[in-house]
């Protein structure tokens, strides 16, 4: 560059300006044919600074003959840069497209057979992981899934080893059983880390509940409603006190079932206000039933206390009320008489010992038409969520029919005691009637063979 003479510099910077003259020119003309004037203007006077800018740079490097020297050996460095990548990428790409020829011949020398094999293994291997990632307990832990082979055109020794290898370790881990430290959300939400015992590809648990899977491999969450013969059976079996182990066959489909089954408390719940007021009227007749029983049954053992010593009459059960009526009675009237009035007292003993029995037996009656008032009602609701909303969706008419169903039952269910109570309630009333009308039967009794007896005394 030294030897060049001073004109072929000045030549060659005038060369540059003028293609930077006309490159900027096209340019400016290219946008100025969709800019506005005012736009135009500034453009063109930003072309003229740059064309100033770069006449300013070129005569400081004629100026400078060393600086210009120094630009024009940078050019060439970078050419030879460029130059070098270009062959780098040239050999690349050779490569590569031997590479494609490569695998094509291999792919031909494989024939039909092993590509049919390469497609069903590859089929294979993902039905096993998706079937393993959303249902399978072996994915816990360090458990290698098979290698997806989707992507591969060639199937290679080395994928086959990978596959099989995948499928033994799953397969022995089915028999075994092993403790993880893994994070578990309880029934609140709250995610700690608790110690979970997998056993095969059956369960996984905690030492109190049942796991269930998340989202994804690394949610575990406790089963709502474990069962508390299973939680027993759990807590014996993560403290290695018991062996013994509840396995449910269909892969968790039980105890899901279990987990959706309402509560007692759930259920009354679903009668609605029907379902209610049959509940209360139905503890409502028990304790009235419960309360006369209690005094029948306090009332009968002091008349049989009354029985044995009928010399002392008492005022405080039945028979020795009516007896004492009979004792104030004028013994000089006629048997039939004497007779009408015994009868009387006992008449006037009944309410008490009957009390009660009528408001039992008619709750017993209304209970089951209750009942068959929710069902009616739960049906109209059925049919309303029919209406708007067809029958596909079994879900959105299942309220209605639990509701028609469970006041049906808690009708049955309360007319079933109250009945067995009025049962019970009539039996002992009409026992203490029988033995009060008896006691006061054979007193009379024995007055008129007193009074029909020859010399018998005369009672004031």
């Amino acid at each position: 560059m030294s030897g060049l003479p001073q004109p072929s510099l000045k030549a060659f910077a005038t060369l540059l300006t003028l293609m930077l003259s006309v490159f900027s020119g096209s340019a400016l003309a290219q946008q100025s044919t969709s800019l506005d004037p005012a736009t135009i203007s500034s453009l063109r006077e930003a072309r003229q600074a740059a064309e100033a800018r770069d006449e300013e740079r070129l005569r400081s490097f004629l100026d400078d003959q060393q600086a210009l020297e120094a630009a024009l050996e940078e050019a060439r460095s970078a050419h030879q840069v460029a130059e070098e990548q270009r062959d780098a990428l040239q050999a690349q790409q050779s490569e590569q497209a031997q590479q494609a020829s490569d695998l094509s011949e291999r792919q031909a020398e494989q024939g039909e057979a092993l590509t049919a094999l390469l497609a069903r293994l590859s089929q294979h291997s993902s039905e096993v992981r998706n079937a393993l990632s959303d249902e399978s307990w072996l994915t816990l832990g360090d458990a290698a899934l098979p290698p997806r082979l989707n992507e591969l055109d060639v199937l290679e020794r080395q994928h086959l080893e990978a596959v099989v290898d995948s499928l033994a370790t799953l397969t022995a881990q089915t028999g075994r059983a092993e403790r993880l430290s893994l994070n578990v959300a309880d029934t609140r939400g709250v995610i700690e880390s608790r110690d979970v015992v997998r056993l095969g590809d059956f369960a996984a648990f905690t030492e109190t509940a049942l796991l269930r899977k998340g989202g994804s491999d690394d949610e575990l969450a406790e089963v709502p409603r474990t069962p508390r013969e299973m939680s027993a059976v759990l807590a014996a079996y993560h403290q290695g006190e018991s062996r013994e182990f509840a396995i449910d066959p269909t892969q968790g489909a039980v105890l899901r079932a279990l987990a959706q089954q309402p509560s007692l408390w759930e259920r009354f719940q679903q009668g609605g206000y029907v379902g209610y007021v049959v509940v209360v009227l139905g503890v409502f007749g028990l304790l009235v039933a419960l309360t006369q029983y209690i005094y029948l049954l306090v009332a009968s053992a002091r008349v049989a206390r009354q029985r044995k010593s009928l010399s002392q009459l008492r005022g405080d059960n039945p028979l020795g009320r009516v007896l004492q009526r009979f004792q104030e009675m004028d013994k000089h009237q006629t048997p039939e008489a004497l007779e009408a009035r015994l009868d009387e007292a006992v008449l006037a003993e009944l309410p008490r010992i009957e009390r009660g029995q009528p408001i039992v037996k008619l709750l017993a009656a209304i209970a089951p038409l209750l009942g068959l008032l929710g069902t009616v009602t739960g049906m109209i609701v059925t049919f309303q969520a029919i209406t708007v909303f067809g029958t596909g969706d079994p879900q959105l008419m299942a309220g209605g029919i639990s509701q028609a169903l469970v006041t049906t039952v808690l009708g049955l269910v309360t007319a079933v005691p109250l009945l067995f109570a009025q049962t019970a309630l009539a039996s002992r009333s009409r026992y203490l009637t029988q033995v009060i009308e008896g006691e006061a039967s054979a007193t009379l009794a024995d007055h008129l063979e007193a009074q029909s007896a020859p010399h018998a005394p005369v009672v004031s």
